[in-house]
């Protein structure tokens, strides 16, 4: 395996950051020395997060459910993990569901610490941690279906909203899905948070179909955390009462975190039908046309 390797793209101004499964862009806003602060932070902080979470693999992909206090963690990604699927141990969750999510939170803690930044984001994959200072504002397209990677929704939060990391789950995406959403996006307190939630949200997204097949996670990958648990790997025609229904199910899962207070917001898609659940008072979902 290649060592971390960061690299500055075309464009001047963002950071590629990658090592193994890990593939990271990140970008800075502020005065310049700020800005090369904040970069030199992140290039600091990114070495040793794959070898730390590779060293507590067993611990990370067991489930939390029904344990009575959180697993121990050593490497401080790993701490994010857990704390993020603790509140939603009576699901079926272990905490490599929020695994991008908390890389791009540490990395964004390791900028975030750099006075003078007007804001600042680390987008792992589509999961994306990000800081914002009053007068800012964050954009970014969020994909309709993971497959394609065909944005249909714009994500637009202000400094003043509770919202500080967006995910995206959902069939197609990096990891096995135990439903049939195209996607599932979520706003949240922290990129962990929103990790954890859109994984299970995507996977309330379901129902019982015959055009609906399904293969153990472990007959797909021996290492997979899902173990013997069937995800989706095919999902045929579906009447537009089936698509309704698996919309419901996954609507009454967001909701329940929504009360909760683990999501800010989610956006559930499934053939080109869209939910949205919850809401933040300067910015949100905005359909693109």
């Amino acid at each position: 395996m290649n060592g971390p390797q960061i690299r500055r793209l075309p464009d001047g101004r963002r950071l590629h950051l990658c090592h193994g499964p890990i593939d990271i862009v990140a970008e800075a806003f502020g005065p310049p020395a700020a800005r090369e602060a904040a970069e030199r932070a992140l290039a600091l902080a990114f070495p040793g997060i794959l070898e730390g979470l590779v060293a507590e693999l067993p611990r990370l992909r067991r489930p939390v459910t029904g344990l009575a206090r959180p697993p121990r963690c050593r490497s401080p990604v790993a701490r994010r993990m857990v704390e993020a699927v603790w509140p939603h141990r009576t699901l079926f969750v272990t905490p490599m569901a929020a695994v991008a999510g908390a890389v791009a939170d540490h990395l964004l803690a390791a900028m975030a610490a750099v006075p003078g930044l007007a804001k600042a984001y680390v987008n792992n994959g589509g999961d994306i941690a990000f800081l914002l200072t009053p007068g800012t504002s964050l954009c970014c397209l969020a994909v309709g279906r993971l497959r394609c990677a065909e944005a249909d929704l714009l994500v637009e939060i202000a400094a003043e909203d509770p919202v500080r990391g967006v995910a995206t789950s959902g069939r197609g995406g990096r990891s096995f899905t135990l439903g049939i959403a195209d996607a599932v996006t979520v706003l949240a307190e922290t990129a962990a948070a929103a990790d954890a939630a859109a994984t299970l949200i995507a996977d309330a997204v379901d129902l019982e179909h015959p055009a609906i097949r399904r293969r153990p996670a472990c007959e797909l990958d021996p290492d997979s955390d899902l173990g013997e648990l069937p995800v989706t790997v095919e999902v045929g025609a579906l009447e537009p009462e089936a698509v309704a229904a698996a919309l419901d199910a996954g609507a009454a899962c967001a909701r329940r975190m929504l009360e909760e207070g683990t999501i800010v917001a989610a956006a559930l898609r499934l053939r080109g039908e869209c939910r949205v659940v919850g809401g933040v008072p300067h910015g949100g979902f905005v359909t693109r046309a």
